[in-house]
C-alpha cells in the first residue's frame, strides 16, 4: 500500500511537546499505524492499541495488527495480549491503559474504536459487568427486540445499527435496572484531559480511503489471512466478539462452502467500507476539539 513519505506526514503534526501522551484516531485502513511507528521513531514513545479487534491473540493478519517488523521498529503494548474467548470490554482496555499513562515512555495511543479514545478522554460510567445469563439472552435476540428494549435518550447516543453497542444497552438495563443513559450521565472525570495529550484524528477523502480498503482485504488474502481463519474454525463461536471482526464470517462461510471466495471478499470489503463510514461519523461527531489531519 503506498504510503506518503516520512517528512509530508510529519510536517501535518501539531506540536508534540516531551511530556504529553499522543493519541491518534482514525477509520480502519487509513494509515494511522504506520503514522505512530514515525512519531515513536522521531518523538520517542511506546505505541500503545486502541483498536477492539486487535486485542486478539488469533488474528495478527485479519485484524491488520502490526507486523513482527514493526514490532521491532517500535515497542507495541495491548496488541494480541487476549484470547479468543476472554471478555474484553472498553472497561477493561481502559483499565489496562491508566498505569501506561504513568510509565516511563510517552504512550502513543492508535486505533479506531471511538468508545476507547472517547471512555479514555470524556470518562466512563462505572457499570457493573453483566452477568452470564443476560448475555446469553440477549445472544438469543434480534437487533430489532434488543432496541425495543432500549430507552429513546440512550438510542439517540448509540449507532443503532451496531448490534454489539445495541445489545451493550440492553444488557445493562436489563442487568441494572438502569437505562444507559443514565449510567452515562453520572461519569466520573476523564482519566485523561485532551489539554494533557496531543490528540489527532484522520480526516481522509472517501473515495482514497475505498480504494485503500480494497487493496488492503486483498493484500490480506495474499498475506495468510484465509489461513489464519482456517486455524480457529473448529472453536468458531459467531457470538463470541472475537469472531465478529470483519472478514472473519465471510472467510468462515467460504470454508464452510456458503460462498466463493470471490463473493466472501466482496462481503467483507462492503463491510469494511460501512465500518469505515461509522467511524468517520462518529470522529466528526464526537472530535471537533481534536487536531484534523488530512493524508489523502
Amino acid at each position: 500500500m503506498t504510503k506518503a513519505p516520512t517528512s509530508q506526514i510529519l510536517d501535518l503534526l501539531p506540536p508534540i511537546p516531551d511530556d504529553k501522551p499522543v493519541l491518534i484516531a482514525g477509520p480502519t485502513a487509513s494509515g494511522k499505524s504506520e503514522l505512530a511507528l514515525q512519531i515513536a521513531e522521531q518523538f520517542g514513545g511506546v505505541i500503545v492499541n486502541a483498536d477492539a479487534s486487535q486485542v486478539y491473540d488469533c488474528w495478527r493478519v485479519i485484524s491488520a495488527r502490526p507486523s513482527a517488523e514493526d514490532e521491532a521498529r517500535a515497542r507495541h503494548l495491548l496488541y494480541g495480549h487476549i484470547a479468543y474467548d476472554q471478555p474484553y470490554s472498553t472497561g477493561h482496555w481502559l483499565r489496562e491503559v491508566k498505569p501506561l499513562l504513568r510509565g516511563e515512555a510517552r504512550p502513543i495511543i492508535v486505533g479506531g474504536t471511538g468508545l476507547y479514545f472517547s471512555a479514555l478522554t470524556e470518562g466512563m460510567a462505572d457499570i457493573p459487568a453483566t452477568p452470564p445469563e443476560i448475555r446469553e439472552q440477549a445472544d438469543k435476540l434480534g437487533l430489532q427486540a434488543l432496541l425495543d428494549g432500549v430507552d429513546d435518550r440512550t438510542r439517540e447516543r448509540i449507532d443503532t445499527q451496531n448490534r454489539a453497542r445495541v445489545q451493550r444497552a440492553w444488557e445493562v438495563q436489563q442487568a441494572t435496572g438502569k437505562n444507559l443513559s443514565a449510567w452515562q450521565d453520572e461519569t466520573p472525570p476523564p482519566v485523561l484531559d485532551l489539554n494533557d495529550a496531543v490528540p489527532i484524528v484522520f480526516n481522509v477523502n472517501k473515495e482514497w480511503l475505498l480504494d485503500r480498503i480494497t487493496r488492503r482485504f486483498d493484500q490480506m488474502l495474499d498475506t495468510g489471512a484465509l489461513t489464519e481463519v482456517e486455524q480457529m474454525r473448529d472453536l468458531y463461536d459467531p457470538s463470541l466478539p472475537a469472531f465478529k471482526a470483519i472478514g472473519v464470517p465471510e472467510l468462515m462461510a467460504y470454508l464452510d462452502g456458503s460462498l466463493t471466495l470471490d463473493e466472501a471478499r466482496n462481503r467483507a470489503t462492503i463491510s469494511t467500507r460501512q465500518f469505515a463510514k461509522r467511524q468517520r461519523t462518529w470522529f466528526r461527531a464526537r472530535m471537533k476539539a481534536w487536531n484534523t489531519i488530512d493524508l489523502s
